[in-house]
């Protein structure tokens, strides 16, 4: 076991796991980041003066995508770090709220965007 790895913390308990499993973790984790990644995006494009939009609806709107964003990473660590864990110690996956969480924040951007475009149109 190589105790040197960052973080310590996980990669010090337990036994070492299928290296299988150890990938799919961090394709996971990797996707997560991709998610957060596309939802930053997302949050400089709505922002654009491009973008026909008053400025505060504007940055409002990207603003809950740059929370949305922030949210994805702190979950995709969260959830590699368990994950992790749980495969070196033989203990079974804990639950993840990470999509939920995230449908959650993303749902009232789409309601704030519907509101918007009915509010513009009159």
């Amino acid at each position: 076991m190589n105790d040197s790895r960052f973080p310590r913390g996980v990669y010090g308990q337990g036994d070492e796991p299928d290296t299988r499993f150890t990938l799919a973790n961090e394709r996971t984790f990797l996707a997560w980041l991709r998610t957060s990644l596309a939802l930053l995006a997302g949050a400089v494009a709505v922002h654009a003066p491009a973008v026909d939009l008053d400025l505060w609806a504007r940055t409002a709107f990207s603003l809950v995508l740059l929370v949305a964003s922030a949210l994805a990473i702190s979950q995709a660590w969260i959830r590699w770090r368990r994950a992790e864990v749980a495969m070196r110690t033989g203990q079974p996956l804990t639950g993840f709220a990470g999509p939920a969480v995230l449908a959650g924040v993303l749902g009232v951007l789409v309601v704030g965007v519907a509101i918007g475009v009915v509010v513009a149109a009159f």
